[in-house]
């Protein structure tokens, strides 16, 4: 499946540090790579309803990683998936009349339209389930095989396959909560409001996880070395891990409703099938609110990229109000967050016209010339700490309020780092 465009980012003199990421798993600050390359897996969109700003500010957190790992002089593998069959995307095609397959692939080209517009960098494999159908069914098979997964049998349907975790933990390095740190009573309140099945009658553990739906009628299904059927959910996402990266992930990233069940369990069915653990670093965005309850596709208080900037707003802006939030905090997008935006983007616009190029002012040109590294620095720290946009942004605000000039390098950097192009 194509991507988007790759938007151009400028090459900065030096190199940048190594960014520091908050680890959900350990529960502290850890250096996102340090030897090698670095390799990120951010859970992708479920095609329908896209693209809200929840989801732009969880693609935006790690494009800012992305854009720092470039400037800290790493190549980069990133991967991301869609997950264009399952059951939320089956309901609102028989709700609407939809064909499936047309409502999953003109969302698609919608959140490609939409990342393009905001400047994100793109994976370089961007992965629809529906593409690793036959690898998802080895990787099922492989973990009946040893013993961890268990069919259920179904009213109206060939047996399903579970995940056995009781079986996991004896027999693998994973343990349940060792992602999630979150204790049994939450998990199974989490499992049942985010697509888990805790009730289903003859599952092992009210936890287990699905690994492969057998066929229903009425329903798509493909032929597989383990029945007619399709992916359950957090299998996916560790199949498509596991085929795009040589190894262990540094970063595998998302919003914080992902933390559990789905993040839990695709680490634990890639520990299941490799011994290894998944990633080094589980790294989850907070989640964007909108009047008053956070924005979801089932409340339907979403706030579509698209149609702020069909209404004429700059995505540049967009881009601007979500950085102008940590990327970890739940926060509530108002009308005041946009306006401040604007108005923030402005004032940088106004000031990048007028820079200076310091060999055109030798009177002026050491001073400026430091002035402009420490400014880097400064900008370069700032981001790499557990990538602090806020603070970044407050340095420009302070550079222009105190009449510092602009410079090719200022702007260079605001570009490569932030994704903000003044010029």
């Amino acid at each position: 499946m194509k991507s988007w465009s790759h938007p151009a980012v400028p090459s900065l003199p030096g190199t940048g540090p190594v960014p520091r990421l908050f680890d959900t798993a350990s529960r502290t600050m850890k250096p996102a790579c340090t030897t090698g390359d670095a390799s990120l897996y951010v859970c992708g969109i479920t095609p329908y309803d896209a693209t809200h700003l929840g989801h732009a500010a969880t693609y935006l957190a790690y494009d800012t990683l992305y854009r720092l790992w470039l400037d800290a002089g790493y190549d980069v593998r990133y991967v991301q998936n869609v997950t264009d069959v399952d059951d939320p995307l089956l309901e609102r095609a028989a709700a609407t009349g939809a064909d499936w397959r047309e409502l999953a692939e003109s969302q698609i080209a919608l959140f490609r339209s939409d990342m393009e517009r905001l400047a994100i960098i793109p994976p370089q494999h961007y992965v629809g389930v529906t593409e690793v159908i036959a690898e998802v069914a080895t990787a099922v098979k492989t973990l009946i095989d040893r013993g961890l997964g268990y069919p259920v049998d179904s009213a109206d349907a060939f047996p399903d396959i579970y995940f056995d975790t009781q079986a996991a933990a004896q027999t693998t390095a994973w343990n349940l909560g060792d992602e999630s740190g979150l204790d049994h009573a939450t998990m199974l309140a989490f499992s049942a409001e985010r697509g888990g099945d805790p009730e289903r009658p003859g599952k092992r553990d009210p936890l287990d996880p699905l690994l492969w739906r057998a066929e229903r009628e009425g329903e798509p299904a493909w032929e597989s070395i383990v029945g007619r059927g399709r992916p359950g959910w957090h299998i996916e996402c560790s199949v498509i891990a596991l085929d795009n990266h040589i190894s262990s992930i540094t970063v595998n990233g998302g919003g914080s409703d992902l933390v559990f069940p789905h993040h839990e369990f695709s680490a634990a069915h890639a520990v299941a099938l490799t011994g290894v653990p998944l990633a080094d670093i589980y790294s989850h965005a907070g989640m964007v609110a909108y009047q008053g309850e956070k924005m979801s596709k089932s409340r339907g208080n979403l706030v579509l990229v698209s149609r702020l900037v069909a209404d004429g707003t700059d995505p540049q802006a967009i881009r601007l109000a979500l950085l102008s939030q940590h990327y970890r905090s739940d926060w509530e997008w108002t009308d005041s967050t946009l306006t401040t935006a604007q108005t923030r983007l402005e004032s940088w616009r106004l000031w990048a016209v007028d820079e200076i190029v310091p060999d055109r002012a030798p009177h002026a040109a050491a001073a400026l010339i430091a002035s402009t590294t420490e400014f880097l620095d400064d900008l370069r720290q700032e981001l790499a700490d557990d990538l602090g946009s806020p603070a970044a942004l407050h340095l420009v605000d302070q550079r222009i309020a105190e009449g510092t000039p602009a410079t090719p390098l200022l702007i260079s950097a605001i570009d490569a780092l932030l994704g903000i192009r003044l010029t």
